[in-house]
């Protein structure tokens, strides 16, 4: 099993969709965005939020790749933003070797 650092650096997705995402992130808030997403009134720590972020989106990709009617790209977008964002604020917090 793939540890999270390495499943996001792997994580490709359409140029389109992930430069949308890049866009969005400086606006992401994590009270707001990540509550609606995963729907929790108590959030998780980082690493839990984008695992919980990475199987929602896995979901989606496979709805994409389907051409499934039940597709929403502004959704996948969303989940994307929050996976970014989530992905910043952990190195932003995360101990700085000495």
């Amino acid at each position: 099993m793939l540890d999270l650092h390495t499943r996001l650096a792997t994580l490709k997705r359409p140029p389109l969709l992930a430069r949308a995402a890049r866009f969005g992130v400086d606006d992401y808030r994590r009270q707001v965005h990540l509550r609606r997403i995963l729907q929790c009134e108590t959030l998780p720590g980082y690493g839990h939020a984008i695992m919980q972020l990475l199987e929602i989106e896995a979901g989606m990709d496979i709805l994409r790749r389907d051409h499934s009617a039940h597709y929403r790209p502004a959704r996948h977008v969303e989940v994307l933003i929050a996976i970014l964002g989530e992905a910043h604020l952990m190195r932003a917090t995360a101990p700085q070797p000495v």
